[in-house]
């Protein structure tokens, strides 16, 4: 386990950062990832560092920006210590979907893949378990 993991889950309240999953429902603690890749002169300085499931962690990867469905222009994804994800994100109860209320929660619905159907049915469920959002 990354010895950073209990200090960097508990400021996240144990959830994604990017999609909010609740990381009491995997069988594997969530990924510590760099919000600002060390490939991209990001450090392992603790703000740069956020709690990400597998999948949102695998689909970010290396990105920082990525292109907005709707304008088609390259937009910064979702920064979790400086945006707000309640201004950028809204949960649709009806489809399970999450919907980017901004240029940036597009680009990071769309780059980072949320609404998949697996991901769909299993915020449904965090619902229900009120774990989401």
């Amino acid at each position: 386990m990354n010895p950073l993991h209990p200090s960097v889950a508990a400021r996240a309240l144990h959830h994604c950062e990017y999609c909010h999953a609740p990381e009491l429902v995997s069988n594997l603690e969530f990924e510590i990832e760099h919000i600002e890749p060390v490939s991209q002169g990001g450090s392992d300085d603790p703000e740069n560092l956020a709690l990400a499931c597998r999948s949102c962690n695998l689909h970010k990867a290396s990105r920082q920006t990525c292109l907005d469905p709707q304008t088609q222009t390259m937009v910064p994804l979702f920064h979790p210590r400086r945006d707000r994800w309640e201004e950028h994100f809204h949960y649709d109860e009806a489809s399970g979907e999450l919907h980017g209320l901004t240029a940036t929660g597009r680009a990071t619905v769309a780059c980072l893949q949320l609404n998949r159907p697996t991901q769909r049915n299993a915020r449904r469920f965090w619902v229900l378990l009120s774990l989401f959002p």
